[in-house]
């Protein structure tokens, strides 16, 4: 079996790709490997076959577009069905890339994992501000589960203008100095030990107002642990209270539609069941 060995970006997959559906190379005859990976047990050590000119690929810009978002995905297999829909669609198969397709519907699945976690970073993402006169203004700590971050990032380019920050996480970092985009792979060490430590000053303000606001009456753990999931607890002001808050509202907290410290003060109190006023 041919191994197919590139630097583990999606041009490079994407430059090696080419030359093997030139020298009609199917997918079960590849195992695709970055550089840094070590050989399987049963791959071939021989190098690709030398580039010339061969019949012209043609790919539609929208598969280009989405093969790119779902390298994205973390799998070991993931530059494998890449290849698979490309070499299907550049044969005639235009159903490889659909969602009815068993390699469509796992493509468009990672697609929308990759779109989610996206989401997630703009959503659960939190910057500090920092004192260092020469370094960024704001760095965050992230830990994403895909590799989003280049391509979500531009996202707070937008938001903050001017103000310069810097997003690390543990395999990469991007920095933005109010005009440019800097991103690296692997994420500097110095860069992940600045955002790790940074601290927030109004970090205990955001817990009261998180706690105050914490309706246990309307506690639905499913839907708060899809909203919110779990892994990002650690690194949100707010994660350390959530479980305490959970605890509270499964051990009687319900019984009140406002928060404990409300409801501890004098006044009408209104029922759960019912609704209406004592």
């Amino acid at each position: 079996m041919l191994t197919a060995r590139f630097d583990g970006s999606f041009q490079g997959w994407r430059n090696c790709a080419r030359l093997l559906l030139q020298e009609q190379i199917a997918p079960h005859e590849l195992n695709w490997a970055s550089a840094n990976e070590a050989a399987g047990l049963f791959d071939d050590p021989s190098p690709l076959p030398p580039s010339h000119d061969g019949k012209r690929i043609r790919v539609s810009r929208q598969l280009l577009d989405e093969l790119e978002m779902a390298a994205r995905y973390r799998m070991d297999d993931r530059w494998s069905l890449l290849y698979r829909v490309l070499w299907r669609f550049s044969q005639g198969d235009a159903s490889a890339r659909l969602v009815g397709d068993v390699d469509g519907s796992e493509l468009h699945a990672r697609l929308k994992a990759v779109r989610r976690e996206a989401h997630h970073l703009h959503a659960f993402i939190r910057f500090c501000p920092t004192e260092a006169g020469d370094g960024p203004q704001h760095v965050a700590w992230f830990e994403p589960a895909h590799d989003v971050l280049p391509w979500a990032a531009g996202h707070f380019a937008e938001r903050m203008g001017g103000n310069s920050w810097l997003i690390a996480t543990p395999e990469e970092g991007v920095c933005w100095d109010g005009q440019e985009m800097h991103y690296t792979r692997p994420c500097p060490p110095q860069w992940r030990q600045l955002a790790q430590n940074a601290a927030d000053p109004g970090g205990e303000l955001w817990k009261a107002y998180y706690e105050s606001t914490f309706n246990p009456a309307r506690l639905n753990r499913g839907v708060l642990e899809s909203n919110l999931p779990v892994r990002f607890w650690k690194n949100l002001p707010e994660g350390m209270l959530i479980p305490q808050l959970m605890s509270r509202a499964r051990a009687g907290a319900q019984r009140d539609g406002q928060a404990e410290r409300v409801a501890a003060r004098s006044g009408k109190r209104i029922g759960r069941q019912s609704g209406l006023v004592d």
